[in-house]
């Protein structure tokens, strides 16, 4: 069934993971290297191969966790970055995550990558684990949704919809440095979570 650990596993085993571009994407990178402080407390969730965790963990990022609810490539990144420390790799299902809060959680096709009806659940959850004006940023799809997905996509005004109900909206535009690629298929966004 999508979205089990089984079926990730399958797909890290084949090698079925057709959006990941083999490094950090280059709106997430520009994203990172402005970043005003290194202390922040940084998440990736559904990181897979981590490319963005290791460039924030290089550039001096020390508290900066991957999650993944597929041991496969959480492994995998362990034995390419020996340093980095175990116990901010994840195992979990993102939804049982819990106890931990962070200043700045960094979006990357995990959104994308879950079933269309968990959308709203997401945006909660994301909230949730955001220390208050905690930041939640990076890339979503933008394109028409494909039932045969992950991915799956939406478009700006679906996404304004819903994330203004959890976040204050503080950048959603077309990402002007995409890989050629995905030229015209990205939004980066800015959200800042609001204060209860």
């Amino acid at each position: 069934m999508k979205g089990t650990k089984e079926f990730w596993d399958q797909r890290y085993l084949n090698r079925k993971m057709g959006w990941d571009i083999g490094e950090v994407s280059s709106p997430l990178k520009a994203y990172i290297d402005q970043l005003p402080s290194k202390d922040l407390k940084i998440l990736v969730p559904g990181a897979g191969n981590s490319y963005e965790v290791a460039y924030l963990y290089k550039n001096g990022f020390q508290d900066v966790y991957a999650l993944d609810i597929s041991e496969m490539p959480l492994e995998k990144f362990r034995k390419e970055h020996p340093d980095f420390p175990v116990g901010q790799l994840l195992n979990i299902d993102f939804f049982e995550l819990n106890e931990i809060k962070f200043d700045l959680i960094l979006e990357q096709t995990f959104f994308c990558a879950l079933q269309p009806d968990l959308r709203e659940k997401y945006a909660r959850k994301m909230q949730s684990l955001l220390n208050e004006r905690g930041v939640l940023a990076g890339l979503l799809f933008d394109f028409e949704r494909k039932d045969g997905g992950p991915p799956y996509g939406g478009n700006i005004e679906e996404y304004r919809s819903l994330f203004s109900r959890f976040f204050k909206i503080k950048k959603l535009e077309r990402a002007y440095n995409s890989i050629p690629p995905r030229q015209g298929s990205e939004l980066f966004f800015i959200f800042e979570n609001k204060t209860n």
